[in-house]
C-alpha cells in the first residue's frame, strides 16, 4: 500500500486565503518592503522562520517573538472554527485509510491551528502521524525535514509520496528523493506549469488519487 504525506494549508483544507490575508496584513502594518513572489517564499517556512523572514529581509519593525505572537492569534479562530476542507478531501482521505495507505501530514502551520482544524473536520485519527516543521525544528524549504519525516514513518524516502500545493515545497522534497504529486489550489494557480515541470505528478482534484 502506498505511503502518503501531505501537506495541509491549501492542500487538505481551504486555508490559503486566511493564510494570505493574515500575512500580508502584518507586512501592511510593519510598513515592511517585499516582493510579488513573497507568499511562495514564505508559505512553507512555518510562522517562526516566516517572522525571521519578514525582520531580516523585508524590514519588520516588530520583534520575530511579537510577529508569531501576532501570526498565531490571529489564525487561531479561523483555523478551529471556519476554515473548511478542500474538495473530496475527507471522502477521499477515508478511502485511502480503508485501503491501507499510511497517510502522514507535515505542514507550516503550528499544531496549535493543525489539530484542532483536523479534530473539527474528522480528518485527525485518520493519520498515522500529523507533524508540523516545528516538531523538527527546521521548515520545508530544508531538504534534511523530508529524510527525517522519512525516517520517522519507517520508509525509504523514495517509498514515500509527498502532496503539496506549494512549488518551493515539491522542488525541495523532490531534490530530497521524494515522490511528489503537485496539488492545485487558487493561491498558487500562476505557477502550474513550473510544479508540473517539478514533480511526478499534478493532480487538479482529490478524487485523482483514487
Amino acid at each position: 500500500m502506498n505511503t502518503y504525506l501531505f501537506d495541509f494549508d491549501g492542500t487538505l483544507v481551504d486555508s490559503m486565503p486566511t493564510y494570505a490575508d493574515m500575512m500580508m496584513g502584518i507586512l501592511e502594518e510593519e510598513k515592511a518592503t517585499y516582493g510579488a513572489d513573497i507568499l511562495k517564499i514564505v508559505t512553507p517556512l512555518g510562522y517562526a522562520l516566516t517572522a525571521k523572514y519578514f525582520v531580516e529581509h523585508c524590514g519588520a519593525k516588530s520583534t520575530e517573538e511579537a510577529l508569531v505572537a501576532t501570526m498565531n492569534a490571529r489564525a487561531l479562530d479561523a483555523y478551529t472554527n471556519r476554515i473548511p476542507a478542500k474538495a473530496h478531501v475527507p471522502e477521499v482521505l477515508q478511502e485511502l485509510a480503508r485501503r491501507g495507505c499510511s497517510l502522514n501530514v507535515l505542514t507550516a502551520s503550528p499544531h496549535t491551528m493543525l489539530d484542532p482544524c483536523l479534530k473539527r473536520l474528522g480528518l485527525f485519527d485518520l493519520f498515522d502521524n500529523v507533524w508540523s516543521c516545528e516538531d523538527f525544528g527546521t521548515g520545508k524549504s530544508d531538504p534534511a525535514i523530508y529524510h527525517a519525516a522519512a525516517e520517522k514513518i519507517g520508509k525509504p524516502v523514495g517509498e514515500i509520496i509527498f502532496l503539496d500545493d506549494n512549488p518551493g515545497a515539491c522542488k525541495t522534497a523532490k531534490k530530497a528523493g521524494m515522490c511528489v504529486y503537485g496539488v492545485y489550489d487558487d493561491s498558487s494557480r500562476e505557477y502550474v506549469d513550473e510544479m508540473k515541470a517539478a514533480t511526478d505528478r499534478y493532480i487538479y482534484n482529490f478524487k485523482e488519487l483514487l
